[in-house]
């Protein structure tokens, strides 16, 4: 049985009950493709359909991979629009399975119990939440990061299997670290999911029509001085367009960057334009 709900902030829900892990199912999950390909060929190695809680997906497509990503939590969903924000990450890999022989191998040898499915008791496949490509004036790089509340590091047995995967990781020359709620930046995340739907095409927009109001809205910000609601009401109005279009122009423009904001800092529509907007840049 599968349920599924939408939440305010446009994240697909999904729930199922998870059948118990047998060895025939992990050898289907690599047929499948299952941690196989990059950017949009990518396939994580859990499917959120797979696990007995509810998990996350992102309503709409990546704006580096072109794809819809799956997460076991909303943490590991707000690092993820972290990663999106970063022009040197060029792509997200989320469920990363790691190599179980290399695993058991590494667990047999620190003397840690490796884990298992609940039910078959079968070693499962681990997995890191995230590899990420990472490419700068150093070069293109992977790291890999886990995603897990500050309370957790006090458990014994999460510590226990994080250094398996940390030495999995280190054997193979990927730097390896752990994200927690503490450093996450809160109104980034906000800010970034806010505008993540509207980085792409806007629906019934031609591009170059697009295009054309995108270079007229930016007239309108450095013309006038005041409140950003203000503006893309008087946007709307002007070229009567549908209430609301001249603000999901402005989100399209700030999603693409090419209206520089302090992404930082939680943008309100109520605050004044150049509270805002970097003018110089614009």
């Amino acid at each position: 049985m599968i349920g599924t709900g939408i939440t305010e902030q446009g994240v697909i829900i999904i729930t199922k009950r998870k059948n118990e892990l047998t060895e025939k199912k992990i050898c289907d999950m690599e047929k499948e493709g299952r941690g196989k390909g990059t950017g949009e060929h990518y396939k994580p190695w859990i499917n959120i359909q797979d696990f007995p809680s509810s998990g996350l997906a992102t309503r709409g497509k990546g704006w580096k991979t072109n794809r819809i990503h799956q997460f076991l939590s909303k943490l590991e969903r707000s690092y993820y629009y972290v990663l999106e924000w970063n022009d040197c990450v060029v792509d997200i890999r989320e469920q990363y399975p790691l190599t179980r022989d290399d695993t058991w191998i590494i667990a047999n040898e620190k003397g840690i119990k490796h884990p298992t499915d609940p039910k078959s008791q079968i070693p499962i496949v681990m997995t890191t939440d995230f590899l990420i490509t990472i490419k700068d004036s150093k070069g293109t790089r992977h790291v890999a990061r886990t995603v897990k509340p500050s309370k957790d590091l006090e458990n014994e047995r999460i510590i226990e299997k994080f250094e398996i995967e940390r030495t999995y990781w280190e054997s193979r020359g990927i730097d390896w670290g752990i994200i927690t709620d503490n450093e996450i930046p809160k109104d980034m995340v906000e800010n970034v999911e806010w505008l993540h739907s509207s980085y792409f095409k806007i629906e019934d927009l031609p591009s170059s029509t697009l295009y054309t109001y995108a270079q007229q809205l930016k007239a309108f910000i450095k013309k006038y001085n005041t409140s950003i609601i203000e503006i893309v009401t008087q946007f709307d109005q002007t070229f009567q367009l549908e209430s609301g279009m001249g603000l999901e122009i402005l989100k399209h423009l700030i999603a693409r960057k090419e209206v520089p904001v302090d992404i930082t800092k939680k943008i309100y529509t109520h605050l004044w334009v150049e509270d805002v907007f970097k003018f110089e840049s614009i």
